[in-house]
């Protein structure tokens, strides 16, 4: 375990464990924590350690959607106990809500996450190097995370899957190395723990086949189509049933070391914005505002989400396409663009998998989801999602990696997004007068004159300061003038 580091109560050394049950120690010694409501906001802080987390969202975590009305006062007592047991300086208020400042080697799930990281960068020069971190890292898990904490449940699972990506990869790692005999007792209790990932049993074929132990590879593939049938009446993936039939070919490619694999595929960088709405005026503080939320922070790598929400026809997207233009060079690893009006968020899924190089898509929504996460987990990246319906559509195309960032466009508030992913939100108003009488004067161009100063004049007022409406009213001013 790397050595506890400093926090920042003067003098005071901290330790946080979440990888099991929550402890928190200091200068060594456990702190007491026992009421349920402090735990859960402590562990919501905690898990987004140096990033301000809404009051919004610390009401989610402690109520999970049953607050009362008096949630708000609740939570700023929590937080004043939290404080009196931890010591000043730790936990700050920040608008919208709280910040937990701590370095990330006194925390174990963001040793994990980091150790992880290194871990796959390093598999591609030094297998037993990586196999060593991966163990490592996984070592600091000790039970399952907030068993008892509802307002969590999304948390857990994220965590827990990103336990079993980095078992999985340690186990094909080792597997290449030629440890296939040591890993399949391994492999048996995580087809039990998991027995629908698919990735896992094919592991387990693979290390059985190259064990000697042929027959055991070819009946594990037949468990797995029996269960799979009778628990959600599908046949085993491609991947898994190519397998099978390698084995059944004694096909050399089974034995293969890994040096012998082909390279992987270059990056792919996809430039996936549309052109700018032009020409563009005001909106100086809504883009500072999205400045402020986006900026890449180097010390600090976390997600970051924004939401633009106001009327239909207010400028949501013009603004979104007039930041990510202006801030593209944030974003070297590529900027992905979908219109979610009346298409399904599975669909842009698959648009997204191969804007980012991948040809063989999986069948299993699960696994497409799982894999895109995997695609964007190490990349700096922006991801703008317009027209969104809810929430729900949202949180399913939202990146995996902490250097990438959304910009949501939507009509809804999004209430739920923001509650339990964190984003934060901006409402569009209407331009001020000022602002609508330049944009209206600059779509009118040239034909102002013909038209007299009267015909802009009425066109800001009956557009009420609506972008798109200036825009159509303003077109229709030009074809008049045009036709007469």
């Amino acid at each position: 375990m790397s050595a506890p580091t400093t926090g920042q109560a003067p003098g005071s050394v901290f330790e946080f464990h979440v990888l099991g049950p929550l402890k928190v120690l200091k200068d060594g010694a456990e702190l007491p924590m026992s009421a349920n409501r402090e735990l859960a906001i402590l562990a919501c802080l905690l898990l987004n350690a140096n990033r301000v987390m809404s009051v919004e969202r610390l009401v989610e975590a402690v109520w999970a959607g049953s607050a009362p009305s008096s949630a708000w006062r609740q939570i700023a007592i929590c937080v004043s106990r939290l404080r009196r047991r931890l010591g000043a300086g730790v936990i700050e208020t920040s608008s919208p809500g709280y910040l937990l400042r701590a370095p990330a080697d006194s925390i174990d799930w963001l040793r994990f996450s980091a150790m992880v990281t290194r871990a796959r960068e390093q598999a591609a020069h030094d297998q037993e190097g990586a196999v060593a971190l991966l163990r490592e890292a996984l070592a600091l898990w000790s039970g399952t995370p907030f068993e008892d904490l509802r307002g969590l449940r999304y948390d857990v699972a994220r965590m827990a899957e990103c336990r079993l990506e980095a078992l999985e990869t340690c186990l094909e790692l080792e597997i290449g190395l030629g440890r296939h005999h040591q890993v399949i007792p391994e492999l048996l209790a995580l087809v039990a723990e998991s027995p629908f990932r698919e990735r896992v049993r094919a592991q387990l074929m693979l290390a059985q086949y190259r064990a000697g132990r042929r027959a055991e590879a070819l009946r594990t593939y037949q468990e797995t189509r029996r269960f799979l049938l009778e628990q959600i009446g599908l046949e085993p993936g491609p991947a898994l049933r190519r397998l099978h039939e390698q084995i059944l070919r004694d096909e050399a490619v089974l034995m293969r070391s890994p040096t012998s694999r082909p390279a992987p595929p270059a990056l792919v960088v996809p430039c996936q914005l549309p052109p700018q709405v032009l020409p563009f005026v005001g909106r100086a503080a809504e883009l500072a505002g999205l400045d402020t939320a986006l900026r890449p922070d180097p010390e600090t790598a976390t997600p970051g989400a924004m939401v633009l929400s106001g009327a239909p026809g207010v400028g949501k997207t013009t603004l979104a396409l007039r930041w990510a233009h202006a801030r593209i060079d944030w974003f070297p690893d590529g900027q992905l663009f979908a219109d979610l009006d009346g298409i399904e968020p599975h669909a842009v899924l698959d648009r997204f998998l191969r804007a980012l190089g991948e040809q063989d898509l999986p069948a299993d929504h699960a696994e497409k989801l799982a894999l895109y996460r995997s695609r964007t987990a190490r990349r700096r990246m922006l991801v703008v999602l317009d027209n969104a319906r809810d929430g729900d559509e949202v949180a399913s195309l939202l990146p995996g990696g902490p250097g990438c960032r959304v910009v949501v466009t939507s009509a809804d508030p999004l209430d739920e997004l923001v509650a339990r992913q964190g984003a934060h939100r901006a409402f569009l108003a209407p331009l001020e007068e000022d602002a609508a009488r330049e944009l209206a004067d600059m779509l009118v161009g040239a034909a102002g004159p013909a038209l007299g100063p009267q015909a802009v004049t009425d066109l800001v007022a009956t557009s009420c300061g609506n972008p798109l409406s200036l825009r159509l009213g303003a077109a229709r001013l030009r074809s008049r003038v045009a036709h007469a």
